[in-house]
């Protein structure tokens, strides 16, 4: 007889929390889709051992950031490691990489159409950089957005740049390093907004924030961001490298038909569905062990991402942007098509899911 009101103090306990649960499970939220206290954009994150490090511009400066855990990144403190002594001009979209131990620090400095890749490096992610140092790209076009990967031996360096002197559109080129700050040969073109679901934000068309990924089969991918940035259009989408594919051949790459990452569900491929909480997502982080590509995850689990986007409900503008913590796997079996085209016309194998 004693028990009866403790069953029934359990019983419901047991019913409030579940209401709770289906509470939460059913109203929006955009806590619910990784946004940290940190208003910023562009976010580069690795993780080293259990480390977590990240960078950002800061006006007229970079900052280094560690923690724990993604989400930790964003009340962790910033320390400056470089400042724009020079008066180089605006500091945009810092890359960190990690190759032979040694860190390395892409950014975009410049004003207007002076806009130029620059690198510093250090043996410790958060003290001890270099000055900055120009990168000697191909054709010295205007060039951001740039970073640093190693695949099938050899380096290679992928960023957003113009095709001559005039904001047309950015395309995203390649070029192999001899090192981490040394190109060698010419740029090639890989990708060129062309494709309607990324010309509906223009004056320029974008491609940018290009991030590279290596899929189960080991296939090269660059992730990049399409539209303009300034807009809720803005959005993730895919290049695959064709099996055997060679790097710096156009034809060789097969872009996906559509965002998969995005807000807006006329511009998505099919089979994706656009966000629930932001808008706009765009220029992400893929968090590897060490930066390293080879470190890329297996088919199966989902993997830590960070971006940039908009709360809903938010006017969509720069200063209203936060960064993210959110998580992607790989999605098989899929084919991305094009037309009129040198090449086989489809091409079947891995993409990628984006969770919020």
């Amino acid at each position: 007889m004693k028990r009866e009101p403790r069953l029934l103090g359990a019983a419901t306990l047991a019913l409030s929390l579940l209401l709770a649960l289906v509470t939460a499970l059913s109203t929006p939220d955009t806590a619910q889709a990784g946004q940290t206290s940190l208003r910023a954009a562009d976010p580069s994150v690795l993780r080293v051992g259990g480390t977590y490090v990240s960078v950002q511009s800061t006006g007229d400066g970079i900052a280094v950031r560690q923690a724990s855990s993604t989400a930790a990144l964003a009340t962790a403190p910033a320390r400056r490691v470089w400042s724009d002594t020079r008066g180089l001009g605006e500091v945009w979209a810092p890359e960190i990489v990690r190759d032979g131990g040694r860190y390395y620090v892409y950014f975009s400095a410049g004003r207007g159409s002076a806009h130029r890749m620059y690198v510093i490096s250090s043996a410790n992610p958060d003290s001890g950089y270099t000055a900055a140092t120009r990168l000697a790209l191909p054709d010295d076009k205007w060039a951001i957005d740039g970073t640093l990967f190693t695949f099938g031996g050899q380096r290679w360096f992928v960023w957003s740049g113009w095709a001559g002197d005039t904001n047309v559109e950015q395309n995203l080129y390649i070029a192999r390093m001899s090192s981490p700050t040394t190109p060698t040969g010419p740029r090639h073109v890989i990708s060129q907004p062309r494709e309607s679901w990324e010309r509906v934000v223009g004056n320029p068309y974008i491609n940018e924030a290009p991030e590279a990924v290596k899929d189960p089969n080991g296939q090269l991918h660059i992730v990049y961001s399409a539209n303009g940035s300034w807009s809720d259009q803005y959005c993730l989408a895919d290049l695959r490298l064709r099996a055997g594919g060679d790097p710096t051949y156009v034809w060789d790459w097969y872009k996906s038909n559509g965002c998969l990452f995005g807000s807006h569900r006329a511009t998505m491929m099919t089979g994706w569905d656009p966000t629930l909480y932001v808008d706009g997502p765009g220029h992400h982080s893929f968090v590897l062990l060490d930066g390293d590509i080879a470190t890329s995850p297996p088919a199966g689990p989902t993997f830590p991402l960070m971006f940039h986007a908009v709360p809903k409900g938010t006017p969509y503008a720069w200063e209203n942007r936060y960064w993210y913590t959110g998580s992607f796997c790989w999605w098989g079996g899929t084919t991305y098509s094009r037309a009129n085209v040198p090449g086989p016309v489809t091409d079947t194998g891995w993409s990628l899911k984006f969770f919020e």
